[in-house]
């Protein structure tokens, strides 16, 4: 076919070709015509929060339709804490991160300035819409007879824990080990020693407090899995009371996931707006609410009572920066290359 200089269509007078093309248009349905985008959100957590994140998303999704009459998705990334947060240093394109360490967010703060580094002022509570802390799952009736810290050095009882190099559920379980020890006698070397016993007893480090939760619970290996209070119970509704049971300590760490808008992110994508306002939502009573019903230490615990939600017992907890300074330090001294988990490692520990 020849084609027109002026058109590239074979023939057609400049003229008769808008007028047709007007035309057309003006004949096609309007179910054809395109539909306006639909906002979407990337959320990189970390492992344990599937569940919990499964609900939220959907509510908000609900709320901002509500409110703006727009329809938004949220997706949602899981994997090692430490993991997902290298994802986004390496170019992930999250609008928020719920991460389950603040070292996590400090690390993508630092290596690439996407978060400011002032980030924990943004939120309420320092980014800490809820808490948790960790406590022990069992093989039923208690075997070994774990009930403290203690027992996990004991020889004959097999561990269960993720690598804390890529998890912060593994992170978690090393410094609350660690807090117990030193807050005995404030020897920081027994209690190094201590976490060092421990990690002997430690038959397999997988990569995600996920992944430590199916090796115990579907692999059957170890005695005792420490891990935080919502994978314990899903543990129980998923594989059954009779199969096994929680064991809470006298003392445990208070363990902090924090929140953060990924602001060069966001910036880019234009998501900005939608992101503030999901963020903001976790804070809300019906998140609230969500976060109780999935056995997390909501920051409103009123919330979870007014919706007849049975709240976590009070324990004694400690703050591990109360006892190793900021988190940069907490992070250098055990986790970075040549730390304690790192010397742990090297002794044949």
């Amino acid at each position: 076919m020849r084609q027109h200089p002026a058109t590239g269509i074979g023939g057609a007078h400049p003229a008769r070709l808008l007028a047709s093309l007007v035309l057309v248009a003006c004949l096609v349905p309007a179910s054809l015509a395109p539909a306006a985008a639909e906002t979407a959100l990337l959320n990189v957590s970390y492992d344990p929060t599937r569940e919990l994140y499964r609900d939220v998303n959907a509510a908000f999704a609900e709320e901002w339709k509500a409110k703006t009459g727009e329809a938004i998705t949220v997706r949602a990334s899981h994997g090692g804490s430490g993991s997902q947060a290298r994802t986004v240093i390496d170019g992930v394109d999250a609008d928020v991160v719920t991460l389950g360490i603040p070292s996590d967010i400090d690390a993508i703060a630092k290596l690439t300035k996407k978060i400011p580094a002032d980030w924990r002022t943004r939120q309420p509570n320092e980014g800490l819409p809820y808490t948790s802390t960790v406590v022990f799952l069992v093989r039923k009736g208690n075997p070994k007879g774990v009930k403290d810290w203690a027992d996990l050095a004991k020889p004959e009882v097999k561990v269960i824990t993720p690598n804390p190099k890529t998890s912060a559920g593994g992170r978690w379980n090393f410094l609350a080990a660690w807090g117990y020890a030193y807050n005995q006698d404030k020897d920081a070397e027994k209690a190094n020693a201590f976490v060092g016993q421990i990690y002997k007893n430690v038959p397999v480090l997988d990569t995600g407090a996920r992944g430590s939760t199916v090796t115990f619970a579907q692999r059957g290996l170890g005695d005792v899995l420490p891990t935080w209070e919502n994978e314990a119970f899903l543990v129980l509704q998923e594989f059954g009371a009779d199969k096994f049971d929680v064991v809470v300590p006298p003392t445990s760490i208070y363990a902090e996931p924090p929140v953060a808008l990924v602001d060069a992110n966001v910036d880019r994508k234009g998501t900005r707006k939608a992101a503030e306002a999901y963020l903001a939502f976790l804070y809300t009573d019906k998140a609230q609410a969500i976060f109780a019903k999935h056995h997390y230490r909501p920051l409103k615990r009123a919330a979870a009572a007014e919706a007849d939600l049975k709240l976590l017992p009070e324990i004694k907890l400690f703050k591990i920066e109360d006892l190793q300074g900021n988190w940069d330090d907490i992070q250098k001294k055990n986790f970075d290359t040549g730390g304690l988990f790192d010397q742990l490692s090297r002794a044949g520990r």
